[in-house]
C-alpha cells in the first residue's frame, strides 16, 4: 500500500476524513503519505478530538506565522506567546484551511493570557491573518463570536465561497447582516435558537442565499415567542426549490405559518422534525415524492404514517428519535399497527428501519408481511412494548414475545439484513436462541441489545455467553453487545 501514487493516496484519506486516529497514524509512514495527509489535516483542523486547552501545538503554529511586529505588540500587552523555532516549518499549514471554528479559536487564544481583552486582540489578530491567508473559506462555525471578521479588508473574496455556516441566535443581527451581504451560497446552514429575538438578520441571511440545501433549527429555550418564527418561514419558503435537507424543531410556533412552508419544500430527501401538534389535514397536505430519510418521535407514529403514505416510495431510512420508549402513549395499538403497514406498503426500497410495536398476534402478522416485502432492509430495530403489563405474568409473556420474535426472523427475515436491534419487552429464553443462531448458518450478523427489565446482562454469563461464543466463532456472529439504552434506539450508533 506504500507504493500507491499520491492521487490515489489522496482519495483514500479523504475518506477517513472524520477519522483523526488514522489520518494522525499515516504521518508516520512516509514522506509521501505525510505530504497527502497534511491538506486534509489541515483542511478544517479544529474538529479533531483534541484537547486544544492542553495543547500548545496548533496555537504556536499559528502564532508562527505572525510578523515581528505583531508578536511584538503583543507581548507589550502582556500575552504569553511560545517560542518559536526559526527553522521554518515543514508546511504552509494556513494555506491548506478552510475554515474557522470560533469556540477552538477562543480556547487555544486563552493559551497566552486569562485576560478577556488580551483574548481579544490575539483573537482579532488571528482572524485578520486567517482573512490574508486562506485561499477561501468553505465552513465557519461562529457559535460565541465577539469580532465582525466580514470587515476585514480580505473577507469579502473569503466568504463569497462560504459554504456552510454553523451559528446561534444570541449573536447580534448586524452580525448576519454583515454575512448577507458577502454570503449568498451557503449550501448548509444551522442555527441553534438560545435566545428568542426577532430574527431579522437570520431572516435576511436565509432569504438571499440562491443554492441552500441543507437546513437545520433547534430550539433550545423556554420562552415562547412563536410570532417571531413567521418571517423564518418566509424565508425558507424562498428557497423551497434548492433545499432537499430539512432538520428542524421548534417549540412554539404557529402550525398555520409551518404548514405552508413545509407544503412549499416538494424537493425534500431527508426530514427531520415532530409534528407532534399538526392536525390530519395539515399533515395530508405535507407531501415529499423524492424523500429518502425520514425521522420523527416514536409517540407521533400516526404522522409518520401519513408522511409515508404520501411520499413517493423512495424511503430508503425511516428512524425514531432515540427517546425513552416506556411511557403510555395514547393509540399506540392502534397507530404503530398502522404504520407498520404503510411502511411494507409504500417503502420497498426501505433499509434502515424502526419499529416501535405493541406484541399482539395482529401486530406480529404485519411485521411478517413487511420483512418479507421490505428486501432491501440492512439494519432493523424492533422496539416492543407491552402495555398490559401484569406482574404476575410479565416473565412467562416477555419469553413467549421473544420466542415469537426470534421464529418470525427466521421464516420471513430477508438476505440483506446485516443487523438487528432489539429492545423492550421481550427475553430469548437459550433454546429459542440457539435455534435461532443454528438456522443463520451462512450469514454473518450483528446483534445489539438492552433489556430495561433485567438487572443484569444475561448474555454475557453462563449459558448464553458460551453459545454466543460459539456462534461467533464460526463466523453467524459477527458481533453481539448489550449496550445502552441510547445507543441501541439511535441508528446512527
Amino acid at each position: 500500500m506504500s507504493q500507491l501514487n499520491k492521487d490515489i493516496l489522496f482519495l483514500i484519506f479523504e475518506e477517513l476524513q472524520g477519522d483523526s486516529k488514522s489520518l494522525f497514524s499515516c504521518l508516520m509512514v512516509n514522506r509521501l503519505w505525510c505530504e497527502t495527509v497534511i491538506p486534509i489535516l489541515w483542511k478544517n483542523p479544529w474538529c479533531y478530538d483534541i484537547k486544544y486547552k492542553n495543547k500548545n501545538y496548533l496555537f504556536a503554529t499559528i502564532v508562527s506565522y505572525l510578523s515581528d511586529d505583531i508578536k511584538e505588540f503583543l507581548t507589550r500587552q502582556g500575552i504569553q506567546l511560545p517560542s518559536v523555532s526559526n527553522q521554518p516549518l515543514l508546511f504552509d499549514y494556513l494555506s491548506f484551511c478552510r475554515s474557522i471554528n470560533v469556540d477552538t479559536i477562543n480556547i487555544i487564544t486563552s493559551i497566552g493570557s486569562s485576560l478577556a481583552y488580551d483574548q481579544f486582540l490575539l483573537q482579532q489578530e488571528f482572524y485578520g491573518f486567517f482573512m490574508k491567508k486562506f485561499p477561501e473559506l468553505k465552513y465557519l462555525d461562529m457559535k460565541f463570536i465577539k469580532h465582525q471578521i466580514f470587515y476585514f479588508p480580505e473577507a469579502r473574496f473569503r466568504f463569497e465561497s462560504l459554504c456552510e455556516l454553523n451559528c446561534d441566535t444570541s449573536i447580534d443581527s448586524s452580525y448576519f447582516y454583515g454575512l448577507a451581504q458577502l454570503c449568498q451560497y451557503i449550501q448548509r446552514l444551522i442555527i441553534l435558537n438560545v435566545n428568542p429575538n426577532n430574527y431579522r438578520g437570520i431572516v435576511e441571511l436565509i432569504g438571499v442565499q440562491k443554492n441552500l440545501k441543507y437546513f437545520e433549527w433547534k430550539d433550545d429555550h423556554d420562552f415562547p415567542r412563536s410570532d417571531s418564527y413567521e418571517k423564518v418561514f418566509l424565508a425558507l419558503e424562498k428557497n423551497a426549490n434548492t433545499i432537499n435537507h430539512l432538520d428542524i424543531y421548534f417549540i412554539f410556533t404557529d402550525n398555520h405559518a409551518l404548514t405552508k412552508a413545509l407544503q412549499k419544500l416538494h424537493k425534500l430527501k431527508t426530514l427531520i422534525s415532530s409534528f407532534v401538534t399538526f392536525n390530519e389535514e395539515q399533515l395530508k397536505l405535507c407531501v415529499y415524492r423524492d424523500l429518502e430519510i425520514f425521522k420523527i418521535d416514536y409517540f407521533n407514529l400516526k404522522a409518520a404514517s401519513i408522511i409515508i403514505e404520501n411520499s413517493g416510495g423512495r424511503l430508503k431510512k425511516i428512524l425514531l428519535e432515540p427517546y425513552e420508549f416506556d411511557d403510555y402513549i395514547d393509540n399506540f395499538i392502534e397507530d404503530s399497527l398502522t404504520y407498520i403497514r404503510n411502511i411494507h406498503k409504500n417503502c420497498p426500497l426501505i433499509e434502515y428501519l424502526s419499529l416501535a410495536f405493541s406484541p399482539s398476534r395482529e401486530h406480529f402478522t404485519e411485521l411478517e408481511k413487511l420483512l418479507k416485502g421490505c428486501k432491501n432492509l440492512k439494519l432493523l430495530l424492533l422496539v416492543i412494548i407491552d402495555h398490559t403489563y401484569e406482574e404476575s405474568i410479565y416473565n412467562e409473556k416477555i419469553l413467549e414475545y421473544g420466542e415469537i420474535l426470534l421464529k418470525m426472523l427466521i421464516s420471513s427475515t430477508p438476505t440483506n439484513l446485516k443487523e438487528i436491534r432489539f429492545y423492550g419487552d421481550f427475553k430469548f429464553s437459550i433454546e429459542a436462541l440457539e435455534e435461532f443462531l443454528r438456522n443463520w448458518k451462512g450469514r454473518s450478523l450483528s446483534i445489539l441489545t438492552f433489556n430495561f427489565m433485567l438487572l443484569s446482562n444475561i448474555y454475557e454469563v453462563g449459558d448464553y455467553k458460551k453459545l454466543i461464543d460459539e456462534y461467533k466463532n464460526n463466523g453467524v456472529i459477527k458481533d453481539f453487545r448489550c449496550e445502552s439504552f441510547i445507543n441501541v434506539v439511535n441508528i446512527d450508533f
